[in-house]
């Protein structure tokens, strides 16, 4: 096993970009099943919703020489996403990473395992979304493995550089641009649409004769 150094990815449209972000993230799951990570990967600091172009890193054996290597390669509104190689104990994650995050103006980072200095981390204003928090903290071991750049996986989802990452307090999203393009338009007509079906039911209409659930369930029952 050796260090792989992939291509960096190009920059996301910027378009698509405003309108991702003019759309409620939960409504993706209503017409895909694939890029949703994990819910165990929970966000634990900072708020609001991100669109991000994923920057990927591989690590290996509690080692963080790539990701000190790799946080730099990392542009404004990116999210740093973070593949531990099943590590759910040594963080990665502190406060000098989310440092360099910052300074960067990284959208955010995602870690399939743990951060360490939530305090300082949610201090910086940088969101990170992880399994949870360790004490116990990777090394600058200079393993020769791992890579930058590199499908990942994290969550059960395989990440590539240049995908788009969508994450708020409810989880993280992460689909190609052309899967996201292709939606958002269905996404962003559906979200309009809401306010007007909440006014209804609390005016008095059921929930399944409005979306047509419960004619379905008739015509079952009769068949």
């Amino acid at each position: 096993m050796s260090i792989v150094i992939g291509q960096a990815p190009a920059p996301l449209d910027a378009e698509l970009v405003a309108r991702l972000r003019r759309c409620s993230f939960a409504t993706f799951g209503h017409y895909v099943e694939e890029g949703f990570l994990d819910p165990g990967i929970r966000r634990l600091t900072g708020s609001g919703a991100i669109v991000g172009r994923a920057v990927t890193v591989r690590l290996t054996a509690q080692d963080s020489t790539m990701l000190h290597h790799a946080v730099s390669d990392v542009e404004a509104g990116d999210v740093l996403v973070i593949d531990t190689g099943g590590d759910a104990r040594h963080a990665p994650v502190g406060e000098m990473i989310a440092t360099a995050l910052a300074v960067r103006g990284a959208a955010g980072v995602v870690v399939d395992g743990v951060c360490t200095d939530l305090d300082e981390i949610e201090a910086l204003g940088v969101v990170a979304y992880a399994r949870g928090s360790s004490l116990l903290t990777t090394k600058l071991l200079g393993v020769d493995a791992g890579g930058l750049h590199v499908p990942v996986s994290v969550g059960g989802v395989t990440v590539r550089s240049g995908d788009v990452v969508l994450a708020d307090r409810n989880g993280v999203l992460v689909a190609s641009a052309a899967v996201l393009a292709a939606l958002v338009d269905t996404v962003l007509e559906d979200d309009a649409e809401e306010p007007g079906l909440a006014d209804e039911l609390r005016a008095g209409r059921r929930l399944g004769d409005l979306t047509g659930a419960s004619g379905t369930i008739r015509s079952l029952q009769e068949g």
